[in-house]
């Protein structure tokens, strides 16, 4: 019965957020955006379901490999099927002017399944990518992730756990490379995280002010509440808890004028990120919202020079 009830807030939260646009940002379908190929709707599980789907953007100028960047939606983990809006005229836009391919895969909903499925299936994308680099011209030597709200939240666990597969946080035992997909053999370490007003950790989300629920998203994909008895549960959500200073560069942004991820949580990352001697840079946006007045050319040109500098570094 209360997985039930979960699911039916989750979906009443669902159709208000595509409703109000806010929840989720300004993630606008876009149709023309300038790519010299697109290949849509890619299986990159092989099992048939539409949350397992990716699309790949190569940029119009040509190169023998492409550096890449996944980006994730963002959608309180409630949406399967969000990657055709995934910021597609802003920031995806912005990685292939720089010369980045762009990958923008779905992911199981919180409703689909519980954490950390949706880590097994960012990381099953990230082996696709290095098991397919022939096929599209990928240089796996560089694949970085990007994201907005709880896409940020995916692209900074990618970050955190890259060369981690098993690890504990206090008592919770977490599996969070997963097996999904036949590029089991390949890596799924990046080497560069940009952060969109991400919610990072999840135990303290009232850290300021910020959207009220009856029933979190942090609870239903987790399925349970906040409570001492599953406090290492909700640790084992937030990427902070597996920061280490051999992970990669991680630029942060968020906005002061966030209603529903509150600035606070980009502080918090910013702080740990730094404290664990991690390269990073945290913009704030002065009166930025959740999506809106956030994307502007200067802050794209940020993000896109700070991956720049990463890929840099892998080359010398």
């Amino acid at each position: 019965m209360k997985r039930i009830f979960l699911s039916l807030i989750a979906l009443a939260l669902v159709s208000s957020a595509n409703a109000q646009v806010n929840f989720g940002g300004q993630q606008i379908e876009v149709s023309d955006i300038h790519c010299s190929q697109k290949f849509a709707d890619i299986d990159y599980v092989g099992d048939g379901e539409v949350y397992h789907t990716l699309d790949i953007y190569l940029p119009e100028k040509k190169a023998e490999k492409y550096p890449v960047m996944i980006h994730i939606y963002g959608s309180a983990w409630f949406n399967n099927n969000g990657k055709a809006s995934a910021d597609i005229g802003t920031i995806c836009k912005a990685y292939l002017e720089a010369g980045y391919a762009v990958v923008c895969p779905n992911h199981r909903a919180s409703t689909d399944a519980h954490w950390p499925a949706q880590s097994h299936d960012i990381k099953a994308v990230i082996r696709f990518i290095r098991g397919n680099a022939a096929t599209y011209g990928f240089d796996t030597d560089f694949i970085g992730t990007s994201g907005f709200s709880s896409g940020a939240h995916l692209a900074s666990f990618m970050a955190a756990t890259s060369g981690t597969r098993v690890t504990s946080v206090g008592k919770q035992s977490i599996d969070v490379e997963g097996s999904l997909g036949a590029y089991t053999a390949f890596r799924s370490d990046v080497q560069v995280c940009v952060s969109w007003s991400g919610p990072i950790d999840l135990e303290h989300m009232d850290c300021g002010p910020g959207m009220k629920m009856p029933v979190s998203p942090e609870e239903v994909i987790l399925g349970c509440p906040l409570n001492d008895e599953n406090r290492d549960r909700y640790a084992s959500l937030s990427p902070l808890w597996y920061l280490d200073k051999d992970d990669p560069a991680i630029i942060i942004f968020h906005g002061t004028a966030d209603n529903v991820v509150p600035y606070c949580q980009g502080e918090i990352w910013a702080e740990a990120v730094k404290a664990a001697s991690i390269r990073t840079e945290f913009v704030t946006q002065p009166e930025g919202g959740h999506g809106y007045n956030m994307y502007s050319p200067a802050n794209l040109a940020k993000a896109t020079a700070f991956i720049n500098e990463a890929l840099a570094k892998t080359r010398k």
